[in-house]
Protein backbone atom coordinates (compact mmCIF):
# COMPACT_ATOMS: atom_id res chain seq x y z
CA UNK A 1 0.00 0.00 0.00
CA UNK A 2 2.62 2.25 0.66
CA UNK A 3 4.79 1.71 -2.26
CA UNK A 4 1.18 2.52 -4.26
CA UNK A 5 0.68 5.65 -2.89
CA UNK A 6 4.07 7.01 -3.01
CA UNK A 7 3.70 5.74 -7.09
CA UNK A 8 0.62 7.54 -7.41
CA UNK A 9 2.66 10.82 -5.82
CA UNK A 10 4.70 11.22 -8.23
CA UNK A 11 2.33 10.49 -11.05
CA UNK A 12 -0.07 13.19 -9.65
CA UNK A 13 2.46 15.36 -9.06
CA UNK A 14 4.30 14.69 -12.40
CA UNK A 15 0.83 15.69 -14.15
CA UNK A 16 0.57 18.52 -11.29
CA UNK A 17 3.35 20.16 -13.07
CA UNK A 18 2.07 20.09 -16.37
CA UNK A 19 0.51 23.60 -17.68
CA UNK A 20 -3.02 24.20 -15.23
CA UNK A 21 -6.02 22.69 -16.48
CA UNK A 22 -8.08 25.44 -18.18
CA UNK A 23 -11.43 24.47 -20.14
CA UNK A 24 -10.03 23.41 -22.97
CA UNK A 25 -7.87 20.76 -21.67
CA UNK A 26 -8.20 17.13 -22.10
CA UNK A 27 -5.67 15.24 -19.78
CA UNK A 28 -6.04 11.36 -20.06
CA UNK A 29 -4.06 8.34 -19.42
CA UNK A 30 -3.47 4.74 -20.89
CA UNK A 31 -2.26 1.79 -19.34
CA UNK A 32 1.04 1.68 -21.95
CA UNK A 33 2.67 4.55 -24.16
CA UNK A 34 2.62 4.18 -28.12
CA UNK A 35 5.75 2.85 -28.87
CA UNK A 36 6.30 5.11 -31.63
CA UNK A 37 5.16 8.37 -33.54
CA UNK A 38 6.03 6.72 -36.75
CA UNK A 39 2.96 5.19 -38.13
CA UNK A 40 4.53 2.12 -39.92
CA UNK A 41 7.00 1.19 -37.15
CA UNK A 42 4.17 -0.65 -35.27
CA UNK A 43 0.58 -2.46 -36.04
CA UNK A 44 -0.40 -2.20 -32.64
CA UNK A 45 -4.28 -0.68 -31.59
CA UNK A 46 -2.35 1.49 -28.70
CA UNK A 47 0.13 2.80 -30.98
CA UNK A 48 -2.27 3.84 -34.11
CA UNK A 49 -4.62 5.15 -31.71
CA UNK A 50 -2.20 7.43 -30.32
CA UNK A 51 -0.62 8.86 -34.07
CA UNK A 52 -4.25 8.97 -35.10
CA UNK A 53 -4.99 12.20 -33.79
CA UNK A 54 -1.98 13.90 -35.99
CA UNK A 55 -2.26 11.52 -39.02
CA UNK A 56 -4.97 10.48 -41.20
CA UNK A 57 -5.35 8.11 -43.70
CA UNK A 58 -7.49 8.16 -47.34
CA UNK A 59 -10.49 6.46 -45.38
CA UNK A 60 -11.39 6.45 -41.72
CA UNK A 61 -14.20 5.56 -39.00
CA UNK A 62 -16.52 7.35 -37.79
CA UNK A 63 -18.01 6.37 -33.62
CA UNK A 64 -20.19 3.59 -35.23
CA UNK A 65 -17.10 2.16 -37.34
CA UNK A 66 -18.75 3.09 -40.47
CA UNK A 67 -16.39 3.60 -43.33
CA UNK A 68 -16.11 7.42 -44.00
CA UNK A 69 -14.08 9.62 -46.52
CA UNK A 70 -11.17 11.17 -45.05
CA UNK A 71 -7.90 11.93 -47.44
CA UNK A 72 -10.30 10.71 -50.23
CA UNK A 73 -13.39 12.33 -50.95
CA UNK A 74 -14.58 9.52 -53.27
CA UNK A 75 -13.36 5.97 -54.56
CA UNK A 76 -14.65 3.63 -56.98
CA UNK A 77 -13.66 0.10 -58.55
CA UNK A 78 -12.94 0.97 -62.15
CA UNK A 79 -11.94 -2.71 -62.91
CA UNK A 80 -11.70 -5.96 -60.75
CA UNK A 81 -8.07 -4.76 -59.86
CA UNK A 82 -7.94 -1.76 -60.43
CA UNK A 83 -9.75 1.17 -57.53
CA UNK A 84 -9.68 4.83 -58.39
CA UNK A 85 -9.79 7.46 -55.48
CA UNK A 86 -10.26 11.08 -55.41
CA UNK A 87 -8.47 13.02 -53.23
CA UNK A 88 -9.29 16.08 -50.61
CA UNK A 89 -8.41 19.25 -51.55
CA UNK A 90 -7.08 21.97 -49.75
CA UNK A 91 -5.69 20.17 -46.85
CA UNK A 92 -2.41 21.39 -45.38
CA UNK A 93 0.13 19.27 -43.59
CA UNK A 94 0.33 20.47 -40.14
CA UNK A 95 3.89 22.47 -41.15
CA UNK A 96 2.43 24.01 -43.99
CA UNK A 97 2.80 21.52 -46.74
CA UNK A 98 -0.15 20.98 -49.28
CA UNK A 99 -1.29 17.37 -49.61
CA UNK A 100 -1.24 15.60 -53.02
CA UNK A 101 -1.04 12.60 -54.36
CA UNK A 102 2.79 12.62 -54.35
CA UNK A 103 2.34 12.16 -50.44
CA UNK A 104 -0.41 9.22 -51.04
CA UNK A 105 2.41 7.47 -53.74
CA UNK A 106 5.62 8.38 -51.31
CA UNK A 107 3.80 7.13 -48.34
CA UNK A 108 2.84 3.83 -49.90
CA UNK A 109 5.93 3.20 -50.67
CA UNK A 110 7.40 4.33 -47.24
CA UNK A 111 4.92 1.82 -45.78
CA UNK A 112 6.53 -0.95 -48.12
CA UNK A 113 9.87 -0.44 -46.63
CA UNK A 114 11.64 -3.62 -45.04
CA UNK A 115 11.64 -1.89 -41.79
CA UNK A 116 7.60 -1.29 -41.66
CA UNK A 117 5.36 -3.10 -39.64
CA UNK A 118 2.43 -2.30 -42.36
CA UNK A 119 3.97 -3.75 -44.95
CA UNK A 120 0.79 -6.15 -45.06
CA UNK A 121 -1.18 -3.39 -45.67
CA UNK A 122 1.37 -1.43 -47.79
CA UNK A 123 1.06 -4.89 -50.32
CA UNK A 124 -2.61 -4.65 -51.25
CA UNK A 125 -1.50 -2.36 -54.13
CA UNK A 126 0.57 -3.64 -56.25
CA UNK A 127 1.06 0.06 -58.09
CA UNK A 128 -0.21 3.46 -57.24
CA UNK A 129 -0.50 5.52 -60.42
CA UNK A 130 -0.74 9.54 -60.29
CA UNK A 131 -3.45 10.48 -62.50
CA UNK A 132 -3.16 14.52 -61.27
CA UNK A 133 -2.48 15.80 -58.15
CA UNK A 134 -5.78 15.07 -56.72
CA UNK A 135 -6.58 11.21 -58.44
CA UNK A 136 -4.79 8.32 -57.98
CA UNK A 137 -5.81 4.77 -59.42
CA UNK A 138 -4.62 1.68 -57.69
CA UNK A 139 -3.86 -1.09 -59.11
CA UNK A 140 -4.77 -4.55 -56.91
CA UNK A 141 -2.59 -7.79 -57.01
CA UNK A 142 -5.75 -9.36 -57.08
CA UNK A 143 -9.11 -8.12 -56.77
CA UNK A 144 -9.81 -6.65 -53.69
CA UNK A 145 -13.60 -5.49 -52.65
CA UNK A 146 -12.60 -4.78 -49.49
CA UNK A 147 -9.58 -1.97 -50.65
CA UNK A 148 -10.95 1.32 -49.18
CA UNK A 149 -11.01 -0.85 -45.74
CA UNK A 150 -7.48 -1.75 -45.78
CA UNK A 151 -6.59 1.67 -46.36
CA UNK A 152 -7.90 3.37 -43.27
CA UNK A 153 -4.98 2.68 -41.13
CA UNK A 154 -2.14 3.62 -43.33
CA UNK A 155 -1.81 7.07 -42.67
CA UNK A 156 -0.49 9.44 -44.74
CA UNK A 157 3.06 11.49 -44.01
CA UNK A 158 4.68 14.15 -46.42
CA UNK A 159 6.64 13.21 -48.46
CA UNK A 160 8.87 16.50 -48.66
CA UNK A 161 8.88 16.57 -44.76
CA UNK A 162 10.04 13.11 -44.85
CA UNK A 163 12.59 13.39 -47.42
CA UNK A 164 13.77 16.85 -45.48
CA UNK A 165 14.86 15.05 -42.43
CA UNK A 166 16.29 11.73 -43.84
CA UNK A 167 13.28 9.24 -42.61
CA UNK A 168 11.95 8.01 -46.14
CA UNK A 169 11.96 4.35 -44.73
CA UNK A 170 10.22 3.03 -41.67
CA UNK A 171 11.80 3.40 -38.02
CA UNK A 172 13.16 -0.18 -37.09
CA UNK A 173 11.83 -0.84 -33.45
CA UNK A 174 13.23 -4.19 -32.94
CA UNK A 175 16.70 -3.40 -32.02
CA UNK A 176 16.10 0.46 -31.80
CA UNK A 177 16.10 3.24 -33.98
CA UNK A 178 15.43 6.12 -32.05
CA UNK A 179 17.85 8.23 -34.24
CA UNK A 180 14.83 8.26 -37.08
CA UNK A 181 12.92 11.07 -37.31
CA UNK A 182 9.64 10.35 -37.36
CA UNK A 183 10.36 8.16 -34.62
CA UNK A 184 10.02 11.46 -32.33
CA UNK A 185 8.03 13.19 -34.41
CA UNK A 186 5.01 13.93 -36.16
CA UNK A 187 3.60 16.01 -39.43
CA UNK A 188 0.78 14.88 -40.25
CA UNK A 189 -3.01 16.64 -41.88
CA UNK A 190 -4.99 15.70 -38.46
CA UNK A 191 -6.77 17.62 -36.40
CA UNK A 192 -4.05 17.74 -33.10
CA UNK A 193 0.03 18.40 -33.75
CA UNK A 194 2.73 17.11 -31.23
CA UNK A 195 4.25 19.45 -29.90
CA UNK A 196 5.53 17.64 -27.20
CA UNK A 197 6.92 14.07 -27.12
CA UNK A 198 8.71 12.15 -23.91
CA UNK A 199 8.55 8.25 -24.35
CA UNK A 200 6.63 6.56 -21.31
CA UNK A 201 5.85 10.43 -19.49
CA UNK A 202 4.06 11.96 -21.60
CA UNK A 203 2.57 13.18 -25.19
CA UNK A 204 1.20 16.89 -25.98
CA UNK A 205 -1.08 17.43 -28.54
CA UNK A 206 -2.12 21.22 -29.68
CA UNK A 207 -5.52 22.05 -31.79
CA UNK A 208 -4.38 22.30 -35.31
CA UNK A 209 -5.93 25.59 -36.26
CA UNK A 210 -5.57 24.70 -39.84
CA UNK A 211 -7.82 21.47 -39.63
CA UNK A 212 -9.76 20.78 -42.94
CA UNK A 213 -12.90 20.17 -41.30
CA UNK A 214 -15.30 21.44 -38.93
CA UNK A 215 -15.10 18.55 -35.73
CA UNK A 216 -17.05 18.36 -32.32
CA UNK A 217 -14.35 18.69 -30.04
CA UNK A 218 -13.76 21.90 -27.90
CA UNK A 219 -10.53 20.51 -26.78
CA UNK A 220 -7.10 23.26 -27.49
CA UNK A 221 -4.79 20.73 -25.73
CA UNK A 222 -4.17 17.03 -24.83
CA UNK A 223 -2.23 15.45 -22.68
CA UNK A 224 -1.50 11.68 -22.84
CA UNK A 225 -0.08 10.39 -19.85
CA UNK A 226 0.92 6.51 -19.65
CA UNK A 227 0.30 5.21 -16.37
CA UNK A 228 0.67 1.08 -15.87
CA UNK A 229 -0.48 0.59 -12.28
CA UNK A 230 -4.33 0.42 -11.87
CA UNK A 231 -4.67 2.02 -8.71
CA UNK A 232 -2.85 4.77 -9.63
CA UNK A 233 -4.74 5.23 -13.03
CA UNK A 234 -8.19 5.28 -11.01
CA UNK A 235 -7.36 7.55 -8.37
CA UNK A 236 -5.85 9.92 -11.21
CA UNK A 237 -8.89 9.71 -12.58
CA UNK A 238 -11.29 9.94 -9.39
CA UNK A 239 -9.46 12.88 -7.95
CA UNK A 240 -9.91 15.39 -10.94
CA UNK A 241 -6.20 14.82 -12.57
CA UNK A 242 -7.64 13.14 -15.36
CA UNK A 243 -10.37 13.58 -17.53
CA UNK A 244 -10.61 9.74 -18.63
CA UNK A 245 -8.50 6.79 -17.91
CA UNK A 246 -8.81 3.51 -19.46
CA UNK A 247 -8.66 0.03 -19.09
CA UNK A 248 -10.59 0.67 -16.25
CA UNK A 249 -9.22 -2.66 -13.89
CA UNK A 250 -12.50 -4.81 -13.95
CA UNK A 251 -12.82 -5.00 -10.21
CA UNK A 252 -12.79 -1.07 -9.72
CA UNK A 253 -15.90 -0.39 -12.25
CA UNK A 254 -18.81 -0.53 -9.28
CA UNK A 255 -16.56 1.43 -7.21
CA UNK A 256 -15.90 3.92 -9.84
CA UNK A 257 -19.79 4.20 -11.08
CA UNK A 258 -20.50 4.60 -8.00
CA UNK A 259 -17.85 7.65 -7.06
CA UNK A 260 -20.34 10.36 -8.39
CA UNK A 261 -17.14 12.20 -10.40
CA UNK A 262 -16.80 9.53 -12.99
CA UNK A 263 -18.47 6.51 -15.05
CA UNK A 264 -17.74 3.72 -16.85
CA UNK A 265 -18.37 2.83 -19.63
CA UNK A 266 -18.43 -0.65 -21.14
CA UNK A 267 -19.43 -3.18 -23.93
CA UNK A 268 -17.31 -5.84 -26.26
CA UNK A 269 -14.59 -5.14 -28.01
CA UNK A 270 -13.66 -5.66 -31.53
CA UNK A 271 -10.95 -7.83 -30.32
CA UNK A 272 -10.46 -11.53 -29.40
CA UNK A 273 -8.05 -12.50 -26.86
CA UNK A 274 -6.16 -16.04 -27.58
CA UNK A 275 -3.82 -18.52 -26.49
CA UNK A 276 -1.34 -19.12 -30.03
CA UNK A 277 1.31 -22.31 -30.07
CA UNK A 278 4.24 -22.80 -32.37
CA UNK A 279 3.39 -25.86 -34.71
CA UNK A 280 6.14 -24.95 -37.15
CA UNK A 281 9.58 -25.77 -35.65
CA UNK A 282 10.99 -29.49 -35.17
CA UNK A 283 11.68 -28.82 -31.17
CA UNK A 284 10.19 -26.10 -29.25
CA UNK A 285 12.59 -23.54 -27.75
CA UNK A 286 11.22 -23.12 -24.48
CA UNK A 287 10.09 -27.14 -23.50
CA UNK A 288 11.13 -30.10 -21.28
CA UNK A 289 10.38 -31.73 -24.59
CA UNK A 290 13.67 -32.40 -26.32
CA UNK A 291 14.27 -33.39 -30.27
CA UNK A 292 10.41 -32.87 -30.98
CA UNK A 293 7.60 -30.99 -31.19
CA UNK A 294 4.78 -31.87 -28.96
CA UNK A 295 2.22 -29.32 -30.22
CA UNK A 296 2.75 -30.53 -33.98
CA UNK A 297 0.25 -33.01 -32.62
CA UNK A 298 -3.35 -32.72 -33.04
CA UNK A 299 -4.38 -34.09 -29.70
CA UNK A 300 -1.64 -32.19 -27.49
CA UNK A 301 -3.50 -29.05 -28.90
CA UNK A 302 -6.84 -30.58 -27.82
CA UNK A 303 -5.69 -31.70 -24.89
CA UNK A 304 -4.86 -27.57 -24.16
CA UNK A 305 -8.31 -26.70 -25.23
CA UNK A 306 -10.27 -28.77 -23.07
CA UNK A 307 -7.69 -28.23 -20.34
CA UNK A 308 -9.36 -24.69 -20.28
CA UNK A 309 -12.12 -23.45 -18.26
CA UNK A 310 -13.22 -20.03 -20.42
CA UNK A 311 -16.65 -19.73 -17.96
CA UNK A 312 -14.46 -19.82 -14.63
CA UNK A 313 -11.64 -17.42 -16.21
CA UNK A 314 -14.45 -15.11 -17.32
CA UNK A 315 -16.18 -15.05 -13.79
CA UNK A 316 -12.61 -15.18 -11.90
CA UNK A 317 -10.35 -12.60 -13.80
CA UNK A 318 -12.64 -10.43 -15.97
CA UNK A 319 -15.69 -10.23 -13.41
CA UNK A 320 -18.14 -11.36 -16.10
CA UNK A 321 -16.95 -8.81 -18.13
CA UNK A 322 -16.03 -10.29 -20.90
CA UNK A 323 -17.81 -12.70 -23.88
CA UNK A 324 -15.81 -16.26 -23.95
CA UNK A 325 -15.57 -17.47 -27.40
CA UNK A 326 -14.50 -20.34 -29.53
CA UNK A 327 -13.55 -18.25 -32.57
CA UNK A 328 -11.16 -15.66 -33.30
CA UNK A 329 -13.59 -13.16 -34.92
CA UNK A 330 -15.35 -11.00 -32.86
CA UNK A 331 -19.30 -10.61 -32.96
CA UNK A 332 -19.05 -6.81 -34.17
CA UNK A 333 -16.77 -7.95 -37.29
CA UNK A 334 -17.79 -8.72 -40.81
CA UNK A 335 -17.93 -12.54 -41.20
CA UNK A 336 -18.47 -13.29 -37.95
CA UNK A 337 -20.93 -16.38 -37.45
CA UNK A 338 -22.60 -17.23 -33.95
CA UNK A 339 -22.61 -20.67 -35.19
CA UNK A 340 -19.28 -20.90 -34.87
CA UNK A 341 -18.71 -18.95 -31.76
CA UNK A 342 -19.11 -21.82 -28.99
CA UNK A 343 -16.14 -22.33 -26.76
CA UNK A 344 -14.29 -25.73 -26.65
CA UNK A 345 -16.02 -28.11 -24.07
CA UNK A 346 -14.17 -27.94 -20.37
CA UNK A 347 -13.36 -31.65 -19.86
CA UNK A 348 -9.88 -31.91 -18.23
CA UNK A 349 -10.31 -36.16 -18.27
CA UNK A 350 -10.49 -35.79 -22.09
CA UNK A 351 -7.60 -33.65 -22.10
CA UNK A 352 -5.81 -36.27 -19.71
CA UNK A 353 -6.79 -38.86 -22.00
CA UNK A 354 -5.09 -37.68 -25.37
CA UNK A 355 -1.97 -36.18 -23.64
CA UNK A 356 -2.00 -40.33 -22.81
CA UNK A 357 -2.82 -41.26 -26.34
CA UNK A 358 0.18 -38.81 -27.66
CA UNK A 359 2.78 -40.41 -25.60
CA UNK A 360 2.84 -37.44 -22.49
CA UNK A 361 1.07 -39.83 -19.67
CA UNK A 362 2.79 -37.05 -17.36
CA UNK A 363 2.49 -34.01 -19.34
CA UNK A 364 5.51 -31.70 -19.88
CA UNK A 365 6.63 -28.18 -19.09
CA UNK A 366 6.34 -25.69 -21.59
CA UNK A 367 7.00 -21.95 -21.19
CA UNK A 368 4.10 -19.10 -21.82
CA UNK A 369 4.88 -15.59 -23.14
CA UNK A 370 2.70 -13.04 -21.91
CA UNK A 371 2.21 -9.07 -22.20
CA UNK A 372 1.30 -7.67 -18.32
CA UNK A 373 0.41 -3.93 -19.85
CA UNK A 374 -1.13 -4.45 -23.06
CA UNK A 375 -5.08 -6.37 -22.72
CA UNK A 376 -7.34 -6.34 -19.46
CA UNK A 377 -6.23 -8.36 -16.92
CA UNK A 378 -3.54 -10.26 -19.33
CA UNK A 379 -0.87 -11.61 -17.08
CA UNK A 380 -4.15 -12.75 -14.63
CA UNK A 381 -5.63 -14.60 -17.61
CA UNK A 382 -1.91 -16.39 -18.46
CA UNK A 383 -1.82 -17.72 -14.66
CA UNK A 384 -5.18 -18.59 -14.50
CA UNK A 385 -4.83 -20.67 -17.51
CA UNK A 386 -1.64 -21.87 -16.58
CA UNK A 387 -3.25 -23.80 -13.26
CA UNK A 388 -5.70 -25.34 -15.17
CA UNK A 389 -2.89 -26.94 -17.85
CA UNK A 390 -1.17 -27.98 -14.86
CA UNK A 391 -4.35 -29.80 -13.62
CA UNK A 392 -4.06 -31.95 -16.53
CA UNK A 393 -0.35 -32.46 -16.25
CA UNK A 394 0.77 -29.48 -18.65
CA UNK A 395 3.86 -27.63 -16.22
CA UNK A 396 3.30 -24.05 -17.57
CA UNK A 397 5.84 -21.63 -16.72
CA UNK A 398 4.28 -17.56 -16.85
CA UNK A 399 7.25 -15.24 -18.38
CA UNK A 400 4.84 -11.80 -17.70
CA UNK A 401 6.79 -8.49 -19.08
CA UNK A 402 6.04 -5.20 -20.13
CA UNK A 403 4.70 -4.91 -24.24
CA UNK A 404 7.51 -3.31 -25.51
CA UNK A 405 9.77 -6.18 -24.17
CA UNK A 406 6.73 -9.03 -25.15
CA UNK A 407 6.08 -7.94 -28.75
CA UNK A 408 10.14 -7.38 -29.67
CA UNK A 409 10.21 -11.11 -29.02
CA UNK A 410 7.41 -12.55 -30.35
CA UNK A 411 6.84 -10.76 -33.39
CA UNK A 412 8.03 -11.60 -36.63
CA UNK A 413 11.04 -8.97 -35.83
CA UNK A 414 12.27 -10.61 -33.31
CA UNK A 415 12.50 -13.97 -35.17
CA UNK A 416 8.98 -15.19 -33.49
CA UNK A 417 10.83 -16.48 -30.04
CA UNK A 418 8.18 -17.82 -28.36
CA UNK A 419 6.63 -21.78 -28.14
CA UNK A 420 3.37 -20.57 -26.23
CA UNK A 421 1.73 -16.97 -26.35
CA UNK A 422 -1.15 -14.69 -25.79
CA UNK A 423 -2.19 -12.27 -27.75
CA UNK A 424 -5.03 -10.27 -28.93
CA UNK A 425 -6.37 -9.21 -32.47
CA UNK A 426 -8.83 -6.55 -33.48
CA UNK A 427 -9.10 -6.15 -37.30
CA UNK A 428 -8.21 -2.93 -38.77
CA UNK A 429 -10.45 -3.46 -41.72
CA UNK A 430 -13.17 -4.68 -39.61
CA UNK A 431 -13.58 -7.78 -41.54
CA UNK A 432 -12.65 -11.70 -41.13
CA UNK A 433 -10.28 -11.71 -43.81
CA UNK A 434 -7.84 -9.45 -41.94
CA UNK A 435 -8.35 -12.09 -39.26
CA UNK A 436 -7.36 -14.85 -41.68
CA UNK A 437 -4.37 -13.13 -43.64
CA UNK A 438 -2.46 -12.21 -40.59
CA UNK A 439 -3.24 -15.05 -38.66
CA UNK A 440 -4.40 -18.17 -40.08
CA UNK A 441 -2.19 -17.90 -43.74
CA UNK A 442 0.88 -19.74 -44.61
CA UNK A 443 3.97 -17.18 -43.07
CA UNK A 444 4.96 -15.47 -46.94
CA UNK A 445 7.00 -12.34 -46.21
CA UNK A 446 6.56 -12.21 -50.23
CA UNK A 447 2.51 -11.93 -50.14
CA UNK A 448 2.70 -9.96 -46.89
CA UNK A 449 0.93 -12.96 -45.14
CA UNK A 450 0.78 -14.43 -41.94
CA UNK A 451 3.12 -11.64 -40.53
CA UNK A 452 1.15 -12.29 -36.89
CA UNK A 453 0.53 -16.16 -37.28
CA UNK A 454 3.16 -16.42 -34.56
CA UNK A 455 3.21 -20.44 -33.97
CA UNK A 456 3.28 -20.94 -37.51
CA UNK A 457 0.16 -22.77 -38.33
CA UNK A 458 0.11 -23.65 -41.87
CA UNK A 459 -2.67 -25.38 -43.73
CA UNK A 460 -3.20 -25.36 -47.87
CA UNK A 461 -6.83 -25.16 -47.54
CA UNK A 462 -7.33 -22.75 -45.27
CA UNK A 463 -4.29 -20.26 -47.19
CA UNK A 464 -6.31 -21.17 -50.23
CA UNK A 465 -9.57 -19.90 -48.90
CA UNK A 466 -7.71 -16.97 -47.56
CA UNK A 467 -7.01 -15.96 -50.56
CA UNK A 468 -10.46 -16.42 -52.32
CA UNK A 469 -12.07 -14.79 -49.17
CA UNK A 470 -10.17 -11.46 -50.46
CA UNK A 471 -11.28 -11.51 -54.19
CA UNK A 472 -14.78 -12.91 -54.02
CA UNK A 473 -17.50 -10.46 -54.30
CA UNK A 474 -20.79 -12.29 -53.39
CA UNK A 475 -21.42 -11.79 -49.58
CA UNK A 476 -22.63 -15.45 -49.27
CA UNK A 477 -20.29 -17.33 -51.53
CA UNK A 478 -17.75 -15.36 -49.30
CA UNK A 479 -19.14 -15.82 -46.20
CA UNK A 480 -19.09 -19.74 -46.78
CA UNK A 481 -15.31 -19.43 -47.45
CA UNK A 482 -15.13 -17.69 -44.15
CA UNK A 483 -17.59 -20.19 -42.08
CA UNK A 484 -15.15 -23.05 -43.88
CA UNK A 485 -11.50 -21.94 -43.19
CA UNK A 486 -12.58 -21.43 -39.21
CA UNK A 487 -14.36 -24.74 -38.84
CA UNK A 488 -10.95 -26.25 -40.41
CA UNK A 489 -9.17 -24.01 -37.73
CA UNK A 490 -11.64 -25.24 -35.15
CA UNK A 491 -11.22 -28.62 -35.88
CA UNK A 492 -7.01 -28.33 -36.15
CA UNK A 493 -7.29 -26.81 -32.31
CA UNK A 494 -5.04 -24.41 -34.43
CA UNK A 495 -5.35 -21.23 -32.17
CA UNK A 496 -7.46 -21.43 -28.40
CA UNK A 497 -9.45 -18.89 -28.27
CA UNK A 498 -10.87 -17.09 -24.96
CA UNK A 499 -12.73 -14.34 -24.81
CA UNK A 500 -13.75 -10.88 -26.47
CA UNK A 501 -12.16 -8.22 -24.64
CA UNK A 502 -14.18 -6.06 -22.76
CA UNK A 503 -14.14 -2.31 -22.95
CA UNK A 504 -13.78 -0.47 -19.80
CA UNK A 505 -13.54 3.23 -19.97
CA UNK A 506 -13.45 5.51 -17.52
CA UNK A 507 -14.55 9.17 -18.18
CA UNK A 508 -15.13 12.37 -15.52
CA UNK A 509 -18.74 13.19 -15.28
CA UNK A 510 -19.18 16.54 -17.67
CA UNK A 511 -17.02 14.99 -20.44
CA UNK A 512 -18.11 13.98 -23.72
CA UNK A 513 -16.08 10.98 -25.65
CA UNK A 514 -17.71 8.37 -28.05
CA UNK A 515 -16.82 4.85 -27.13
CA UNK A 516 -15.64 3.39 -30.19
CA UNK A 517 -15.72 -0.84 -30.27
CA UNK A 518 -11.86 -1.16 -31.69
CA UNK A 519 -11.44 0.69 -28.19
CA UNK A 520 -9.78 3.79 -29.78
CA UNK A 521 -10.72 7.16 -28.70
CA UNK A 522 -11.17 9.81 -30.93
CA UNK A 523 -9.81 13.41 -30.02
CA UNK A 524 -12.12 15.23 -32.79
CA UNK A 525 -15.09 13.87 -30.72
CA UNK A 526 -14.02 14.88 -26.86
CA UNK A 527 -15.90 17.51 -25.67
CA UNK A 528 -14.73 19.01 -21.96
CA UNK A 529 -16.69 21.30 -20.17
Amino acid sequence: MRRSLRVMAVVLAGLALQAPAKAKDFRWAMQADAQSLDPYALLETVTLALQGSAYEGLTGYDSDLKLIPVLATAWESTSPTTWRFTLRQGVKFHEGEAFTADDVIFSWKRAASESSDMKSYAAKAKDIRKIDDFTIEVETPTPNPILPREFAFLYIMSKSWCEAHGTTTSTKLKGGDPNNYANMHANGTGPFRVVERQPDVKTVFQRFDGYWKSIPTNVDRAVMTPIAQDSTRVAALVSGELDFAAPIPLQDRARLQASGVARVLGGYETRVIFLGMDQARPELLYSSVKGRNPLQDVRVREAFAHALDLATINEKVMRGAARPTGVLVASKVNGYDPALAAPYAYDPERSRQLLREAGYPDGFAITLDCPNDRYIDDEQICVAAAAMLAKVGIKVDVAAQTKSKYFGKVMAAGGYDTSFYLLGWSPSTLDAHNVMLSLLACRDDQASAGRFNLGGYCDSEVDQLTRQVQTELDPTTRQAMIDKAFEVVRTAHAYLPLHEQPLSWGVRDGVTVAQRADDILDLRNVVVP
